[in-house]
């Protein structure tokens, strides 16, 4: 699946996040800072899932994941929002 850009788009996660970061509103790169915030606070192997409205968060996001031990379970566009889910890894891969 792809979205508008082009992107390749992960299918959304049936499961229930253990925390929520609502980002709508804030620029990059607050959503990513927010999220970084989030994973340092949630327990290895939890799920944690961001809502973001800025563009930018689609690319520095999943970025973010690639480079980092995080997983990114999934993301999708919606109703002009930004949804990821990311599931924290083993120890402190901030």
């Amino acid at each position: 699946m792809t979205d508008d850009e082009g992107c390749d788009q992960k299918a959304p996660v049936p499961l229930a996040p253990d925390a929520v970061v609502d980002a709508c509103g804030l620029a990059c790169p607050l959503p990513l800072l927010k999220a970084k915030q989030a994973l340092a606070s949630i327990a290895s192997g939890q799920l944690l899932e961001v809502v973001a409205d800025d563009q930018g968060s689609w690319r520095d996001i999943t970025s973010f994941t690639e480079q980092s031990a995080h997983t990114l379970e999934g993301r999708e566009q919606r109703s002009g929002h930004y949804h990821f889910w990311i599931r924290k890894a083993g120890g402190s891969s901030l």
